[in-house]
């Protein structure tokens, strides 16, 4: 034990550069998400056959492009990315580079979660919205985005975990982050216990992600009160 502390204490500033790393990934990534996967979602769901604003083309066009996203294994994806990556940030290789293919899944993902979330809002609510006279964008803000709040929270919640688990893989293309510390520092040198510390540590961030999306669907979910 006291040789793990004196080894975490060795490589204090790696890991520090490894937390920050995973954290902008996965900062760039949730923004996407927010700006990106919740306008496709909620298109996916009024275009739809039967929805309240009916395009079949657009949903077509948007369903296909989100199913291929989400149907590519995620490092064939990154490699495949790498000339779209390059003509958008001007490299390929770092850390910022390895946030367009992590934002782009997490785009795709939210937008088929935020789908998801939507498909589950009473027909009623729709109705109502549509008696009353609301606009397109007042139907989405305030009726459909009010009464699937916390199934939206969830799902990015989601979102979020299932990039802390891609984000570990984005060294291939020098991404860093705290999966690739545990590669580099703890199995490529044998020094198994620093890279199960590292996994525990981002167990214990996944608990964390949970517990707080959870309490803040919790919080914003009023239908029990």
């Amino acid at each position: 034990m006291n040789d793990l502390l004196i080894r975490l204490g060795e490589y204090r500033g790696e890991i520090i550069t490894s937390i920050v790393e995973t954290g902008y990934m996965l900062g760039n990534s949730m923004l996407a998400a927010v700006l990106i996967g919740l306008p496709l979602g909620t298109l996916l769901y009024v275009s739809r056959p039967g929805g309240p604003f009916e395009r079949r083309w657009l949903h077509s066009v948007l369903n296909a492009s989100v199913n291929v996203v989400r149907s590519v294994p995620f490092l064939l994806f990154v490699v495949a990315l790498i000339p779209f990556t390059r003509w958008l940030v001007g490299t390929s290789f770092g850390t910022t580079a390895a946030s367009v293919p992590l934002a782009v899944v997490a785009a795709a993902l939210y937008a088929r979660f935020s789908e998801q979330t939507l498909l589950d809002v009473p027909e009623q609510t729709v109705e109502l919205a549509r008696s009353l006279g609301a606009n397109p964008l007042q139907l989405v803000v305030r009726f459909l985005y009010s009464e699937a709040r916390s199934g939206l929270v969830l799902s990015l919640t989601t979102v979020t975990i299932s990039m802390v688990s891609y984000s570990t893989i984005m060294g291939v293309v020098g991404g860093g982050g705290v999966g690739d510390f545990a590669i580099r520092y703890g199995y490529q040198t044998y020094e198994y216990d620093l890279m199960y510390t590292t996994i525990a540590l981002m167990i214990v961030a996944v608990m964390l992600i949970q517990g707080a999306g959870t309490l803040l669907a919790r919080l914003l979910d009023k239908r029990g009160r």
